[in-house]
């Protein structure tokens, strides 16, 4: 089975967003990017995730102010992780486990990459067909 480092999205091409970003410019950014998570940082330092889940049951089941609402408020956190050397089917069952779509990648502890729902899917339809 191929491993999680194979289709991660390596951390040099994170889209991030500082922790005191409102939620709406974080949402315009997700929408623009066409994508379905952002890592929040202070400085340097990843500290979570928001996902669009996040901004759904969160911000707008909430009734939030999405101005006056940061991203720190209702961010994943701490992420949950997956070393880089498991496989793809072994991040499938931890995501359909606990019930998330994204997971970080590590490679001794750190934080190296994402790997979504959407990566498993873009790898299962390119799978020869018998």
């Amino acid at each position: 089975m191929v491993a999680v480092k194979s289709f991660m999205i390596p951390r040099e091409k994170f889209i991030t967003v500082e922790r005191e970003t409102d939620v709406q410019t974080a949402a315009r950014i997700m929408r623009d990017r066409s994508i379905g998570s952002l890592f929040v940082t202070n400085g340097k330092e990843v500290i979570g995730m928001l996902t669009d889940t996040d901004m759904v049951r969160r911000v707008v089941a909430a009734g939030a102010d999405t101005h006056k609402t940061t991203v720190e408020q209702v961010m994943s956190a701490p992420i949950l992780t997956i070393d880089e050397n498991k496989t793809l089917l072994d991040a499938n069952d931890l995501m359909a486990k606990t019930h998330i779509r994204h997971l970080g990648v590590t490679h001794d502890g750190k934080l190296v990459g994402l790997i979504s729902v959407r990566d498993l899917v873009l790898f299962l339809t390119n799978l020869p067909r018998k």
